[in-house]
């Protein structure tokens, strides 16, 4: 972790484009990979570095992105820019605002909202490389096998980067060049301040262009440096769907590989998915086809999987959760959660306890080594400790406009096909029948019956569905009952 006070004076994210081929109604920067949207990622990695000050630019859907940041990095100062197109304009505005509470001294590190696997240590490096050295601008630059459509960075025989030539600007010897710009510099705050208040927009596209900025400051004596990253993922940036499933993939993969590394075991790592905020412990196991998403934590020794998607779930040592589907819920050590169990938010399952197959539960706590094995739903519940529910039981906890509760005591068995109609409570040690409907509060250790005599109405089917298979079977089976001689004792024959 980097000390207090130690990082650069400020971090400026630049995030006010458009985004137009995304093709979405959400901002670019908002759409997200790993559970966390792009400028969420990007904000982070800022942070790392321990800014004095952060600033993030933006302009379009201005109110929507400004809420999102409310969320994500509240500290943030947010930037507006003007009519005045270009990164250098971008920049400039928000030098100004940062400037506006305390004139800017140290270095200015700029960034991009749409950069989402930049890391803090990267960016650390380039701060320490361009305050070690006293250079005036470093850019971050990165080798690609393929650098079509980038700008090409220049070098000098001392190895200063002496200019940036864009793709469409490059001779055929330019275009050799394999290393390119990432648009990610750190610049002295004085040197920038300066060179922005002559960069113009006398241009071809008529933007004011940030990396005019490096030519004015070679001119008055500054020195252009550059930090060279190897690995093009880091300023990599999405302008469209395709790009941001690329990203996302490659951002999988690493922490998915990264939990590996620290003691997690992870089955197939091509059909896993764990999102940046989840937390696994050692010697978790994840089986294939497992997503895992949110702030879902994963304690020793549990199995998730396979066919699993969790999110905002804790989850206790060696815990077993099998096909199931769950969000913001809670299952204790050792406790047995599917297959093919949904478990909505407010569902805390305790110690030992088991919810089974085909099992849907909402807002429901449950005791201590209770089981709900198959078949049912639980609703706005609590369960005690040790308890038994049976097959096909359910809480009938809505009557039309609002929602009561059930409380179960500990140590309870019921039967198969229990209706609890709340608001009720069953006692401790009480037990249900089958087919039980629990209208009235049932004391500890009683057993509660729903009795009703049952009668046959011969004939109905052929009466009531002449022609049917049905009908034809009963017939059958009637003329075959029929038919078949009565039985007599011995001693009373003819």
């Amino acid at each position: 972790m980097i000390p207090e006070n130690t990082g650069p004076a400020a971090v400026i994210v630049l995030a006010a484009g458009a985004g137009t081929r995304m093709k979405s109604r959400t901002p670019k920067i908002l759409h997200e990979i790993g559970g966390r949207s792009m400028v969420g990622h990007a904000l982070l990695a800022a942070r790392s570095v321990n800014p004095r000050q952060l600033a993030i630019v933006v302009r379009h859907e201005r109110d929507l992105v400004a809420r999102h940041l409310a969320d994500v990095d509240p500290a943030a100062v947010i930037v507006d820019q003007d009519d005045i197109p270009g990164t250098g304009r971008a920049v400039e505005v928000a030098l100004q605002a940062l400037d506006a509470d305390q004139h800017l001294t140290g270095t200015v590190v700029v960034t991009y909202g749409d950069v989402p696997l930049l890391s803090g240590e990267l960016l650390a490096e380039l701060v320490a490389t361009h305050e070690r050295e006293a250079n005036a601008v470093t850019v971050l630059t990165a080798v690609l096998d393929d650098a079509t459509g980038y700008g090409r960075i220049l070098r000098g025989e001392d190895g200063t980067v002496t200019g940036i030539r864009e793709h469409k600007d490059s001779s055929e010897a330019e275009r050799l060049i394999r290393e390119v710009n990432s648009g990610i510099y750190a610049f002295d705050a004085a040197v920038l301040r300066d060179a922005l208040a002559h960069v113009t927009t006398d241009n071809s596209q008529g933007e004011k262009y940030l990396t005019d900025v490096l030519g004015l400051a070679r001119e008055s004596g500054g020195r252009v440096a550059a930090v060279v990253t190897a690995d093009r993922w880091q300023v990599e940036g999405a302008n469209d769907r395709v790009q941001l499933s690329a990203l996302g993939a490659e951002l999988n993969r690493r922490t998915v590989e990264a939990w590996m590394r620290a003691g997690v075991t992870v089955v197939d790592p091509a059909t896993t998915w764990i999102d940046s905020s989840v937390t696994l412990d050692e010697d978790v196991r994840i089986l294939p086809n497992t997503q895992l998403h949110g702030t879902t934590t994963v304690a020793r020794d549990a199995v998730v999987g396979p066919d699993t998607t969790l999110t905002d779930v804790t989850i206790g040592e060696g815990a077993t959760v099998t096909r199931a589907h769950g969000s913001g819920a809670v299952i204790g050590a050792r406790a047995a959660v599917g297959p093919f169990t949904y478990l909505r938010p407010g569902t805390v399952l305790g110690e030992a306890g088991k919810i089974g197959a085909f099992y849907e539960t909402k807002n429901v706590t449950i005791g201590r080594g209770s089981k709900l094995s198959h078949l049912g739903y639980a609703g706005d519940a609590e369960i005690g400790e040790d308890t038994n529910i049976g097959c096909g039981n359910i809480t009938a906890n809505y009557d039309g406009e609002k929602k009561h509760r059930t409380v179960i005591g500990s140590g309870v068995r019921t039967g198969s096909n229990t209706v609890f109609v709340a608001p009720v409570t069953v006692g401790d040690g009480a037990y249900s029948g089958a087919g039980a409907v629990i209208r009235k509060d049932v004391p500890a250790g009683a057993l509660v019956l729903t009795v009703a005599a049952q009668r046959n109405t011969e004939g109905w089917v052929a009466a009531n569905r002449p022609g049917t298979r049905s009908a034809e079977l009963a017939q059958a089976a009637t003329k075959d009952s029929s038919s078949t001689p009565a039985s007599t004792e011995e001693g009373n024959q003819p």
